[in-house]
Parts: C-alpha cells; sequence; structure tokens
C-alpha cells in the first residue's frame, strides 16, 4: 500500500497526470480518511499539487470553488446558514462566499461529501480579492455626477474630502469590500462599446444600497422565478399603473426591483446582481422611458435570474440596444423574455406580423392579455421600423409612475 502511494505522488507534469490525481482524489474523498493517517496525508499532499499544476500549466476552465457552492446552493435551494455545518460559522461562510477566506482541506471535504460538489471544481485555485494587489483610482469615479444626484450628500455634511466621502459610500457594501465589486470576474456584460468599469462600480453600488435600505417586503424563494410566473406577472401591463404593480408584486417575493438611471459611459437598460450569494436584485434604468421597453427589460433579467444568476456569474449588465445573438447566456435570455410576453407561435399566425398597424397590434394585445405597446415594440423591432407605431409605444410612461410613487 505504501509503495503505490508513493508511485502516486510525484510531480504532475501531463495531463494524463493530472486525471489520474484527480481520480485518486476524488477516491480518498470518498473514503473520508481519519486525520493524521497515510490516506490523509496523501490526499492533502495531491491537493497541493493538483492546484500547482493547473495554476501553472492547465488551460481548462473549471467553474471557480465559490460559483461551484453557489451553483450548487441555487439547485438544492440552500442560504448561507445551511452551509454552516460544512465551512464552520456563519461568519466563515460569508468570508467564503466572499472570497475573503480560502477553502481548507476539511471544508472541501466536507462539501464534497455534504453537498456531492465535484472535487476538482472545488480544487481550483481561488482567486480572491487582495486589496493589496489592487489600485483604486479613486479619481476615476464619476463624482461629480454622483454628487449632482445626491448620492454622496451624507457624507460631505462635515467635509468637503470627495476621497473619503466616496469610501463612506463604498463601505455601505459591507461586508462586499469595493475592490471585489470593481473587479469581480463574474461579471457579463452586454455592450457594444466599451463600459467605464468605475461608472459600472458606483452604480452597482447605490444599487445595493438602496435594496439594503428598502428590502423587499417577502422572503426570496429560490426557483420562484419561472416561465409561468413570469407570464403572469406580464398581465399585469394592461393596468395604467402595471410598472408599479408588478415591482411591488416582485417586492413580495423576495425580489427588490431598484429604478436608478444609468451613469455616463455605462450604457445600461437592466442588470441582474445576485448579493451575497444569497438573492438576487433586479436594477432598470428606464434609459429608454417608454412601456415596452420596461416590460421587456424587466423580462429579459428576470430571465437571467431564472437561467443564469448564481451559476457562475454573478452580475449581468445589459445594453439592449445590442442584438447579442452570438452569446449563449443573452440570446437565452432574449428568447425566454420575448416567449413568454409573446409566444412565437401566437406572434407568427397573427396579423400584426405582417400589417404593422395600430389595429392588429392592439387586436393580438387583446388577444394575450397584454399591454398594445408589448406588441408595437415587438412589430418596430422586426421590421427594424422604429418610427412606426409611436403612439402605441408608450413614450414617457414609466419614469412618471416611479417618481410620484417616491416618499415624500
Amino acid at each position: 500500500m505504501k509503495k503505490e502511494k508513493n508511485a502516486m505522488i510525484k510531480t504532475i507534469k501531463t495531463d494524463s497526470d493530472h486525471a489520474a490525481a484527480l481520480e485518486r482524489i476524488e477516491q480518498l474523498m470518498d473514503l473520508d480518511p481519519d486525520p493524521n493517517t497515510s490516506a490523509a496525508e496523501e490526499l492533502e499532499v495531491l491537493t497541493v499539487l493538483v492546484q500547482n499544476y493547473e495554476a501553472k500549466i492547465v488551460q481548462e476552465v473549471h467553474p471557480d470553488p465559490v460559483d461551484a457552492i453557489l451553483f450548487r446552493m441555487e439547485q438544492q435551494n440552500l442560504t448561507q446558514r445551511d452551509l454552516i455545518p460544512f465551512i464552520g460559522s456563519r461568519s466563515k461562510v460569508s468570508e467564503v462566499l466572499s472570497k475573503k477566506r480560502p477553502l481548507t482541506l476539511p471544508m472541501i471535504r466536507a462539501l464534497h461529501h455534504g453537498l456531492g460538489i465535484p472535487a476538482k471544481s472545488l480544487l481550483q485555485e481561488q482567486d480572491p480579492i487582495d486589496p493589496e494587489s489592487y489600485h483604486i483610482e479613486w479619481e476615476r469615479f464619476p463624482t461629480k455626477e454622483m454628487v449632482s444626484r445626491g448620492w454622496l450628500k451624507p457624507y460631505l455634511k462635515h467635509s468637503t474630502d470627495i476621497t473619503a466621502a466616496l469610501g463612506k459610500f463604498f463601505d455601505e457594501l459591507k461586508p462586499v469590500p469595493i475592490i471585489e465589486v470593481l473587479y469581480k470576474k463574474s461579471n457579463h456584460l452586454r455592450s457594444a462599446r466599451s463600459m467605464d468599469p468605475y461608472a459600472l462600480t458606483a452604480w452597482t453600488a447605490r444599487v445595493i444600497s438602496l435594496s439594503m435600505k428598502n428590502p423587499p417586503r417577502g422572503k426570496y424563494q429560490k426557483g420562484k422565478i419561472d416561465p409561468d410566473f413570469m407570464r403572469a406577472l406580464a398581465r399585469l401591463s394592461v393596468f395604467d399603473d402595471g410598472p408599479l404593480l408588478a415591482c411591488d408584486y416582485l417586492s413580495q417575493q423576495g425580489l427588490p426591483v431598484i429604478i436608478e438611471r444609468h451613469l455616463p459611459n455605462t450604457y445600461l437598460d437592466g442588470s441582474a446582481i445576485l448579493t451575497n450569494g444569497e438573492r438576487p436584485v433586479i436594477a432598470l434604468t428606464l434609459r429608454y422611458d417608454r412601456i415596452d421597453n420596461f416590460w421587456f427589460t424587466l423580462m429579459h433579467e428576470l430571465a437571467h435570474v431564472h437561467l443564469h444568476i448564481g451559476k457562475g456569474v454573478g452580475q449581468f449588465y445589459d445594453d439592449l440596444d445590442v442584438d447579442d445573438q452570438a452569446d449563449l447566456l443573452e440570446n437565452e435570455a432574449d428568447v425566454l423574455a420575448g416567449e413568454v410576453l409573446m409566444p412565437q407561435a401566437e406572434w407568427k399566425n397573427s396579423p400584426a406580423s405582417k400589417l404593422k398597424s395600430p389595429d392588429a397590434a392592439q387586436h393580438l394585445a387583446k388577444k394575450l392579455g397584454i399591454h398594445p405597446a408589448i406588441v408595437a415594440g415587438r412589430i418596430r423591432h422586426e421590421s427594424k421600423e422604429y418610427r412606426l407605431l409611436n403612439n402605441l409605444v408608450g413614450h414617457k410612461k414609466i419614469r412618471v409612475q416611479f417618481e410620484r410613487s417616491k416618499p415624500s
């Protein structure tokens, strides 16, 4: 047995060595060897060898360990509290999920046995954010715009130090540090133009801060957002205050919807953001203040929540001017959003797909139980004629609703 162990523990130089080491690690984890035994020692040494090899040579991208954990949490409808038996304490769970604390071998073994997460996913070299490794250029934040919107007002009452005010503004994100938001690698951007990362970070911080200050009224239940839920939500579009009703209902389901204008050089329509590894937040900019745009953007972000959020991606930022069919995730969200608003079969069989007239749009909208603006928007999009049906798409009908609903 000792001879077999010595033959196995050797420098990993090839893909076959790597595969064999992973297979042996899986075997050892299934045996769950007692500490201070030769099998436990073999497991620990092999783990280090695999991590070193993958850091230097292996190019295949496996899920980040934290993303692998988040994915399993999503699958099994787990909360951070459910991870305590495997990681050790609530604070340790929070630190691991925010990448402040690396996974230890006992944690990896517990997660592998308890939750069935593949060892090769948990063994990937983590990329924790080390504040000393990154430099924040505070002058690059859009401070003038942030001041004009009142974001920094509470922090400038007793001082004119903008950098200090920015620091306090971002402190509201704790326990998530600004460095992690700025340099987070699991962001998914949909844009034909380069988005300013500092403006995007400031906007994200504002959205997260507002979601914490105005928490949703209900408790979020993973898996609740599905196509049937989205179709039912779309039926609220027929009401004049449908957008408000939809956001209120989502709040009851534990999913906050934050309305916040985009910052310059971000070109955003909407975003889906996973906070603390547990609850998603939907953010809409109302960049195009139209009824059709509101409903498609909301459904697009809800599609990301249903299909993608937490499964290797923590944040989606969407410029929906971009028709990005080559991006699998964005294409899936587009298709689902379109289908729940207006099934493809209904669209194809409707006169609205050919006539491009107000009557045809209203006829299909009535049949489907949705607002005519949604059908008009589909007609404009399919024909690429964006001057059609201007009177139906609901210009300047959305932002005013949310401004009036703000508490005085």
